[in-house]
């Protein structure tokens, strides 16, 4: 089953068509002193402090990074971004496609957790330049140092551009075939891979999300958090903006962790706006679990229009918290749009963004992993709820069966493929991997195109027009010949043991010598003290839990210390990287720490 249609401004020849990045002078030239970005400094003052560029500020700053980068690079050659999430973030990947250099957006070396990401990437993309800022540069001299990866030709610091060299940029001719930039995969399944995003890619992505989001609304503005080294947070606070000439106001995503509630307070304090914003799931819970009565007094979310829920699996329990927790606050039922994306698609696919509550639909499990939708009450025994992420805006999406390569029919489970200008054009000198996910060819085509496809490696269904995501290819689990998703066994998981830490569980398999063998993986309750933690109770529950609800046995449980259990930049949980350091014994469990304290 296949679900929408390409915009008729992003085909070729359409009158208008034209790179995004070339809007930047054409909103400087229109709406000079509108804003454009506004960052939200909270390391100075608790309050926050708000630094804004209007649109001819803007400009003016991205020919000078235009400028300095080519006094130190070529057209080609690779820019890595290694700096704070700031104004200066947004000039540098703004002047990068301006200058024809490709852009690797990273982050500083100082960002925890994320140490293997950098250098896995880094390496990679081989760049030529470094662009940071003074304060950073102690941490990127010791990543330069501490490991072996290139070393740059220049260091640029994007805090010290002199804004006189703007006088100095001639405009050059971009092409929608021309590559912008590098966005690496979160790698959630694998190492990271450089997807190549093209200023066709970024300009087609930015234009169907706004279609999407429905942004006929006036006074739109977008705010975030999200890091812009991911896909979802580089095109909603860098690209869509560009597209209307609108304003993005973003902060960092620590400010966000140290207090998740600024979020919204940034939403609440446009009155009179019509605000959009985007987040994974867990942000969700995240703020909705640590909102207080007083604090939610104080907003008004009436003006939140859309908050886009990007990163599956999708909880309805988050949904209904989230919505609940807020309601007094005046968010309207329908703002929460679940959607689906990934970073092969610039990032938008599908979003359920229609100003209705989100759907939900009830499935039998035991059918759906065997490739069929089957309704069934909520509360039956083999009851499992799927989640809607809506349908397409620009772009074409089919539910393919990966071996024949035919379209499955209505409520028929397949692997997910995404055909549009959105789609990216291949992974950073991998050709082999490129074919294998960016040229898929329908075998019986009929009304659609016959390719090329690029498979997402999700599996998913369409039922009444409405895209339902049932979890990774790779990361299904084979038991006895049944198929069982991982997501599934971790919420019974979660769900087992109030000593176990909600989404924070990784089940994956492990090849054994008739079939394979079930290994969980799950984070201690920080609320439940240590001592008070009986392991072997826990465990009994769990595999009890697996054994009633999925009909299968453990092979290995094991309960870490908080903080233990991978995830990816969006807050996926990486079972792939879990299951690397199950391997490689490198997980802290809470055996182990209770022994310690014996």
């Amino acid at each position: 089953m296949a679900l929408g249609s390409l915009l008729p401004e992003l085909l070729p020849g359409a009158s208008g068509r034209t790179p995004l990045i070339e809007r930047v002078a054409r909103w400087s030239r229109e709406r000079p002193d509108d804003p454009a970005y506004t960052f939200v400094d909270y390391s100075v003052n608790p309050s926050g402090v708000q630094v804004t560029l209007s649109w001819a500020e803007t400009d003016r700053r991205a020919r000078a990074m235009a400028v300095a980068l080519r006094q130190v690079t070529g057209p080609g050659e690779r820019a890595a971004l290694l700096l704070p999430q700031t104004l200066e973030y947004m000039m540098a990947m703004l002047g990068a496609m301006h200058a024809h250099v490709v852009a690797v957006p990273l982050f500083s070396p100082d960002l925890p957790g994320h140490a293997d990401r950098l250098i896995g990437a880094y390496t990679d993309a081989e760049p030529a330049v470094i662009v940071t800022t003074r304060n950073a540069l102690p941490h990127v001299e010791k990543f330069l140092a501490d490991h072996d990866v290139p070393q740059p030709k220049e260091i640029l610091f994007a805090d010290e551009v002199d804004l006189t060299l703007a006088g100095r940029w001639e405009s050059e001719p971009v092409a929608f075939d021309d590559l912008a930039y590098l966005q690496y995969t979160s790698g959630s399944t694998r190492r990271p891979a450089g997807v190549e995003i093209t200023h066709g890619n970024v300009t087609a992505n930015a234009m169907q999300l706004w279609a999407g989001w429905a942004p006929e609304k006036p006074n739109p503005e977008l705010v975030s958090w999200l890091p812009l080294f991911h896909d979802m947070g580089l095109i909603a606070t860098m690209a869509l903006p560009l597209v209307h000439g609108d304003h993005a106001i973003f902060t960092d995503p620590v400010s966000f962790i140290m207090n998740p509630m600024r979020w919204l307070e940034l939403i609440a304090g446009r009155p009179g706006k019509n605000v959009y914003t985007a987040g994974p799931n867990f942000a969700y819970e995240y703020v909705a679990s640590q909102a207080r009565p007083e604090r939610i007094a104080e907003l008004d979310l009436s003006g939140l229009t859309t908050c886009l829920n990007g990163a599956e699996p999708i909880r309805t329990s988050t949904l209904s918290m989230f919505a609940d927790a807020f309601a007094p606050a005046g968010l309207r039922p329908g703002a929460q749009a679940p959607g689906y994306g990934l970073a092969e698609a610039t990032v938008f696919v599908t979003a359920a963004a229609e100003d209705v509550p989100p759907k939900a639909i009830t499935v039998d499990r035991d059918a759906l992993t065997q490739g069929e939708l089957h309704l069934c009450d909520e509360n039956a025994e083999r009851a499992t709820t799927l989640v809607s992420c809506g349908r397409p805006s620009g772009q074409i999406v089919a539910i393919v069966d990966p071996e024949t390569r035919t379209e499955q029919p209505d409520g028929g489970v397949g692997e997910i493929w995404v055909h549009g200008p959105n789609t990216a054009r291949g992974y950073w000198r991998n050709s082999e991997r490129s074919q294998d996910t960016f040229g898929g060819e329908l075998s019986e085509p009929g009304d659609l195109p016959s390719g090329p496809w690029m498979k997402t490696g999700d599996y998913g269904v369409v039922f009444e027009g409405d895209l339902y995501v049932t979890g990774r290819i790779k990361d299904l689990i084979i038991v006895d010949g049944r198929n069982h998703y991982p997501q599934d066994i971790e919420v019974t998981v979660q769900e087992a043991h109030p000593a176990i830490r909600s989404d924070h569980v990784a089940a994956f398999a492990l090849p054994g010598s008739e079939t394979e063998q079930l290994v969980v993986v799950a984070e201690r309750n920080r609320r439940v003290p240590l001592g008070r933690v009986d392991v072997h109770e826990v465990e009994t529950s769990v595999r009890g839990a697996i054994n009633v609800e999925h009909e299968m046995s453990v092979h290995e449980f094991v309960l870490i210390e908080p903080g233990g259990v991978s995830r990816t930049s969006s807050g996926k949980i990486a079972r792939a990287a879990t299951r690397r350091r199950y391997l490689d014994g490198r997980l802290a469990t809470t055996e182990a720490r209770l022994a310690s304290r014996r």
